[in-house]
């Protein structure tokens, strides 16, 4: 198996929302490792930048899918 380390926004703004913001998981994807070859591998790729990186309001943060 292998596996793309990437980050998403998860949320978009939208005044009209509670917050001024809403659910938006369709937001583009910016790779930051591709072709990692463990899932083990790919969890420590994500933890590290999670680590490393505030969310923000939009909670920007990274996640792995399988190839």
């Amino acid at each position: 198996m292998a596996f793309k380390c990437f980050t998403r926004t998860w949320w978009r703004l939208n005044p009209a929302w509670s917050g001024g913001r809403e659910p938006d998981a369709s937001g583009r994807k910016t790779t930051i490792a591709k072709r990692v070859q463990t899932e083990e591998e790919a969890r420590a790729i994500c933890k590290q930048y999670n680590d490393s990186h505030e969310p923000g309001f939009l909670s920007r943060k990274a996640e792995y899918m399988e190839l």
